[in-house]
């Protein structure tokens, strides 16, 4: 998956992004065609010990398209607080 990140390093030192299962597959699993499943994207994000800080990035830089730290794309938005 191609993102444009910040470095939020782990304790060993390398970024979240660089241990992720995404890193491993191809942006389409991630990122389907409208209507498409999203089961097995939030499958592997849920084995992911990226998945937190993956969430925290999505959220932090309003990504929204795709499956981010195992939620949709409605999901992360129930999640943003609502303005007035």
């Amino acid at each position: 998956m191609s993102m444009n990140t910040t470095a939020t390093a782990t304790a060993t030192g390398a970024a979240w992004y660089e241990l992720a299962l995404c890193a491993q597959t191809g942006p389409g699993f991630f990122f389907p065609e409208p209507g498409s499943s999203l089961r097995d994207a939030k499958r592997l994000c849920g084995a992911c010990e990226g998945r937190t800080a993956c969430l925290e990035y999505a959220l932090a830089n309003d990504e929204r398209f795709g499956v981010w730290g195992g939620l949709s794309e409605a999901e992360r938005q129930a999640l943003r607080p609502r303005r007035p």
